[in-house]
C-alpha cells in the first residue's frame, strides 16, 4: 500500500493484528473517531475566533497561533512515531490545531468577511462528493493513481519547505500567492492534489479495516484524515483570498 498522506505511510498497518474482533477496527469506528476530533476541534477554534473579535486585537491571539502551529506539529511528530499513543495524541492534535485555526480563521475573515463559511462549506462539499464517488467506483485507486498523488505531494511539500526557507532570507516566491492567474491556478492544483489524498485516505482506511488492524488505529486514521482536511481548508482559505484580493 502507498499513501501520500504523511500520516498514512506505507507501513502504517504493517506488523499490526487484532487479537480479537471486538478489538478490531472498523470503519464506521474511524469515521466517529474523526467526527470526535472535528469537535473537539471546533472548541479552543470557537474560543480564539471570539476572542479576535471581542477584543480587536491580532496581537491578543498571536500566542496561541504559536501555540496550535507548533504544539501542532510536535504533537502529530509523535502519533506518526508512536502510533499506539493515537488514542490520547490525536484528539490533543485537533485541539492544538483549533487554536491555529481559530486564529488563522479570523484574520482572513477579518479582511474578507464571510470567507470562512465559503472555505468550510467547500472542504466539506469536497469530502462528501469524494467519498460518494469513491464508494460507487467512478474513482478508482491504482498503483498509478498513488504513485501520482504521492509524487505530486511530494512536490508541494518540497516547494512550501522551500519557500519558508526563503522566507528567512525575506526572498519571496514571485506570482504564487497573488490574485494572478499564475496564483490562482496554483492553488487550484494543490487544491485538487489536497482532494485526492483524501481519496487515497479512504482507500487506505478501508485496507486497515480489511487487515483487522487494531482498535486504536481508528484514532491513528482519523487524525490522518484530521491532516488532509486542513491541509483542504487551508488552501480552500488562499484560494478564496486571492479571488476576492482580485477584485479590490
Amino acid at each position: 500500500m502507498r499513501s501520500s498522506n504523511p500520516a498514512l505511510s506505507t507501513d502504517t498497518f504493517r506488523g499490526t493484528l487484532a487479537q480479537s474482533p471486538a478489538d478490531q477496527m472498523t470503519i464506521q469506528g474511524t469515521v466517529n473517531k474523526t467526527l470526535v476530533l472535528l469537535l473537539i476541534l471546533l472548541v479552543p477554534a470557537y474560543y480564539v475566533w471570539n476572542l479576535f473579535f471581542t477584543m480587536r486585537d491580532p496581537g491578543a491571539i498571536n500566542l496561541y497561533m504559536m501555540v496550535g502551529v507548533f504544539g501542532g506539529l510536535v504533537v502529530a511528530l509523535v502519533t506518526v512515531f508512536k502510533k499506539t499513543w493515537a488514542p490520547v495524541t490525536a484528539p490533543l492534535y485537533a485541539a492544538l490545531e483549533g487554536l491555529a485555526l481559530g486564529g488563522i480563521s479570523s484574520f482572513f475573515e477579518a479582511r474578507f468577511p464571510g470567507i470562512v463559511i465559503q472555505a468550510v462549506g467547500l472542504t466539506f462539499t469536497t469530502l462528501l462528493a469524494l467519498l460518494m464517488a469513491y464508494k460507487s467506483g467512478l474513482i478508482k485507486v491504482t498503483e498509478n493513481f498513488k504513485l501520482g498523488v504521492a509524487a505530486a505531494t511530494g512536490g508541494i511539500f518540497l516547494f512550501y519547505m522551500l519557500q519558508m526557507v526563503l522566507g528567512f532570507f525575506n526572498v519571496r516566491i514571485p506570482y504564487v500567492h497573488e490574485g494572478g492567474i499564475i496564483g490562482i491556478g496554483f492553488s487550484l492544483f494543490v487544491i485538487v492534489i489536497a482532494s485526492l489524498n483524501l481519496v487515497m485516505d479512504f482507500d487506505f482506511i478501508e485496507e486497515g479495516a480489511r487487515r483487522r488492524a487494531p482498535r486504536y488505529m481508528e484514532w491513528y486514521a482519523a487524525f490522518g484524515l484530521m491532516v488532509t482536511l486542513i491541509w483542504l481548508y487551508l488552501e480552500f482559505l488562499r484560494l478564496l483570498s486571492k479571488l476576492q484580493g482580485s477584485r479590490r
